[in-house]
């Protein structure tokens, strides 16, 4: 089984890090470690090459991902069940516009 690169865009890594919960990070970074793992759990797809993770703890905590690569889960933002049209939106708007940084020091 191949181990996945896991990216997070800058709005991923601020709403992981204001997240007050302390059981739903535990949560969260559990089903990101199996995720790296290749193990995907209860994942649906919302369109434009974008898929939402669920975790059924609280709000119904989501996180949004793209497969780059065969071996590329680009992480895009993370929200909950309330917020779910807004982030699916952004999920869509980040994949669109984000550019990786270590292929750009590549060129």
């Amino acid at each position: 089984m191949d181990i996945n690169i896991i990216k997070q865009t800058e709005a991923f890594r601020l709403w992981e890090v204001n997240l007050k919960d302390i059981q739903a990070k535990a949560l969260i970074a559990v089903r990101l470690l199996r995720l790296a793992n290749g193990l995907k759990g209860d994942v649906q797809p919302v369109g434009d090459g974008i898929s939402e993770l669920r975790i059924h703890y609280g709000p119904g905590y989501r996180v949004y991902f793209q497969q780059r690569a065969e071996t590329l889960v680009l992480l895009l933002c993370g929200g909950n069940k309330s917020s779910q049209s807004r982030d699916i939106h952004l999920a869509k708007m980040l994949a669109r516009t984000w550019v990786d940084e270590d292929e750009e020091d590549e060129n």
